[in-house]
């Protein structure tokens, strides 16, 4: 990793009180040249305590504002403080920060770097896989850019791209919008990651909710996305 670039780690969090230490410990040791920001998304349980307990950087916000409201959080705390590299990094514990210079490394020649599970590996066959390649399929149609882990969200955005995303309230860190970025000529790139199983909490994806995101993703990915004005 290069000694002058500056880069921000993002972690939004909610409910993840069993969770946030390790998280939080994993990049202080395994990424030790890079910055950390905790977005608490307004948790319900102890989650604020132990950030003010251990003393972490992090913004506190008031209410739950999802995924996408507490990553644009980070964004707009990148964008202010002039980093030049935001990372997109979950506070479940599953992303591992040994991966986060390999992330870091290839932003130079790219706007958006994801770690990918299946660069090298095949994806399983599963029902939340499923989703996942069909949006990959749909997103090749779209934009001509193959993409295995778009659900990934373990993310790099250069400055220009963390810039975009923290101001266009329509333009959240999902799957559906690397079509609108590769539409513009962004580049994308994926490195192969390895990601833990969940030790503690629930995923919010149970069968339902993979369902809806999937779906809504799609139509997103079609209809919308395409036919953005892009500046």
């Amino acid at each position: 990793m290069k000694k002058d670039k500056k880069v921000l780690v993002i972690i939004p969090a909610y409910n993840e009180e069993d969770n946030i230490v390790k998280t939080v410990e994993d990049i202080k040791k395994n990424a030790k040249d890079v910055d950390y920001v905790v977005v608490n998304d307004g948790s319900r349980d102890k989650t604020l305590e132990i950030l003010k307990k251990n003393k972490y950087n992090y913004i506190d916000l008031i209410q739950n504002l999802g995924l996408f409201g507490a990553v644009q959080t980070g964004l707009k705390y990148a964008v202010e403080h002039d980093y030049d590299v935001a990372i997109q990094f979950d506070g479940d514990g599953q992303h591992q920060a040994k991966y986060i210079k390999d992330l870091v490394k290839e932003i130079d020649d790219n706007s958006i770097v994801i770690g990918s599970r299946f660069v090298n590996k095949r994806k399983p066959f599963s029902l939340r896989m499923l989703g996942s390649r069909l949006i990959s399929f749909a997103i090749l149609i779209a934009c001509w850019t193959k993409i295995k882990d778009p659900t990934s969200g373990m993310r790099a955005y250069d400055k220009e791209t963390m810039r975009e995303y923290a101001d266009d309230i329509n333009n959240p860190p999902e799957p559906d919008t690397l079509v609108y970025m590769r539409l513009k000529q962004k580049k994308v790139k994926e490195v192969q990651v390895e990601m833990n199983d969940r030790e503690f909490g629930e995923s919010s994806f149970n069968i339902t909710h993979t369902i809806k995101y999937m779906t809504r993703m799609l139509i997103s990915i079609f209809f919308i996305q395409p036919f953005r004005k892009r500046k």
